[in-house]
């Protein structure tokens, strides 16, 4: 079964359903893979691994977008987290989300 991605400029193109953003990305360039962060699916910033399985909008979001470096310092930031908890057992945390800057 094929679903059909809409990308910001209007092009349309078919990909098997279950494909994720990143085989997207690769499909139009492997340079491209490598540069983007997120994906932005129906204006929702999703994992770049996350299979698609319908019919969507989709935005491919490198370090330039906003959207991109929001994703990018919130993932950042729960790894640090598990890293610090790693060699800091019982450690403990303010909530919060990611800054502006990071």
């Amino acid at each position: 079964m094929t679903i059909n991605i809409t990308f910001p400029d209007g092009s349309v193109r078919s990909y098997e359903k279950g494909t994720t953003a990143y085989q997207v990305a690769e499909s139009i360039s492997p340079r491209l893979a490598q540069s983007v962060l997120a994906a932005s699916i129906n204006d929702e910033t999703r994992d770049l691994n996350l299979p698609i399985e319908e019919d969507c909008r989709l935005n491919l979001l490198k370090w330039e977008d906003a959207e991109a470096k929001h994703a990018f310092w919130h993932t950042s930031s729960h790894l640090m987290a598990e890293a610090l908890q790693a060699l800091f057992p019982g450690i403990q945390f303010g909530i919060g989300p990611a800054i502006e800057n990071g």
